[in-house]
């Protein structure tokens, strides 16, 4: 099925790229969830064959992948470790968006540009225990202060994935003589800069998200990159696809493991493995069709992000292919953990790690109850719209 979606030779490329280092990530995987630690292996193969630079456009010296072209690598990077692929996902898009609308100065873009190509890795750290998701637009508690030698921060972020091997933090602050957020680029070497570690969670454990601690630090002046006229989730970015798209590749694991199961499985009261009993092809024929779903969704919006002619015509659809993909994944894998039984829950079998880790897609961003209410409120005003156009034209 998934061939069905590759449509260049830079897809299959990297896809192939991936491949070739996929034993060696899948080997990890296992001890990273039972450990809770992060993928360091599986990160050390990404950035030998320059992961971090594939959403950099070429003109900066990346590969200058599309939001389409990132879906399909991540999702099949997550087929072998989610939480690799949801970790270093997070430099793609951030990556991706920050060149695409170039959010900072022509000057800084190229010096950072150096930096990508070299395998930094960067992640937004915008969350606090306060504040909930920054989607929902809560003023942030960390604060910045302008001093001489620069802006001193002070504050702590939560959810900070992949701190461990984050070269950059792009951390929002509150700016009270701007009143306002700003964003702050902070190397992990800044003196004040440390990382509690305290991600202690049943799902995505070896994403690492710690908290990030900001005690008197000093960034330089021209670190404040983003001063956003909108409130955070309010302006489309396709890059945020790359978090659905991990999703869809535990789902497609999961499938793996329960049809591989099922086709191999024979209890000694059949004749044949239990692939051809009625129920399982019942549960197996369900599977397909809800990644089909989830495909065609996710990769019809990604499509229409990265076509000129239709990106202005996107609203909702960012998160509508979140909030599909990522509720039939976690549909799918509960199918496949029903073919394999109660083996699927045992410590030692990948199913029971599907079904825990899928489930954190439902608390990453946007939220289901946002897309559910934007959709119904989007659904009303076109109505009103509507009305209004066929009075005018009756007038």
């Amino acid at each position: 099925m998934k061939k069905l979606f590759v449509k260049t030779k830079q897809q299959q490329y990297w896809l192939d790229q991936l491949a070739s280092i996929s034993e060696s990530i899948k080997a990890e995987a296992k001890e990273v969830d039972e450990q809770s630690r992060f993928p360091f292996e599986a990160h050390k193969l990404l950035l030998q064959i320059g992961y971090p630079k594939l959403t950099l456009p070429k003109e900066y010296g990346g590969e200058g992948l599309s939001v389409y072209d990132m879906v399909l690598v991540q999702e099949t990077l997550a087929s072998y470790d989610e939480n690799a692929s949801l970790s270093l996902g997070w430099t793609l898009g951030v990556v991706g968006e920050l060149y695409e609308k170039k959010l900072w100065s022509d000057d800084l873009l190229s010096a950072f540009a150096q930096e990508i190509q070299k395998g930094a890795i960067i992640n937004r750290a915008a969350s606090e225990a306060a504040t909930g998701s920054p989607t929902r637009g809560g003023r942030p508690g960390t604060n910045a202060v302008s001093r001489e030698e620069g802006w001193l921060l002070n504050g702590r972020k939560i959810f900070t994935t992949a701190s461990p091997v984050l070269d950059y933090f792009l951390t929002s602050a509150w700016i009270e003589e701007k009143n306002q957020i700003g964003f702050f680029l902070i190397h992990k070497d800044a003196q004040g800069l440390s990382i509690e570690e305290n991600w202690e969670m049943s799902a995505m454990r070896g994403t690492s998200s710690h908290d990030l601690v900001l005690k008197d630090v000093i960034v330089p002046s021209n670190h404040l990159v983003e001063l956003p006229s909108h409130p955070s989730g309010g302006k489309i970015n396709g890059w945020i696809l790359h978090i659905p798209a991990t999703y869809l590749g535990i789902a497609q694991a999961a499938r793996d493991y329960a049809l591989h199961f099922a086709n191999h499985h024979q209890p000694n009261s059949l004749n044949a493995p239990i692939s051809t009993l009625p129920n399982v092809q019942q549960l197996l024929g369900d599977i397909e069709l809800k990644l089909y779903q989830a495909r065609f969704v996710l990769y019809g919006v990604a499509e229409a992000y990265d076509d000129p002619a239709r990106r202005d015509l996107l609203a909702n659809e960012m998160a509508v292919a979140k909030h599909t993909v990522t509720n039939l994944a976690i549909e799918i894998v509960d199918k496949a953990m029903r073919v394999v039984g109660a083996k699927s829950l045992q410590l030692t079998n990948p199913l029971q790690r599907y079904y825990r880790n899928v489930r954190a897609g439902l608390h990453n961003p946007p939220m289901d109850d946002m897309t559910i209410i934007k959709l119904a409120n989007a659904a009303i005003e076109q109505q009103k719209s509507n009305e209004n156009q066929l009075q005018n034209h009756g007038e």
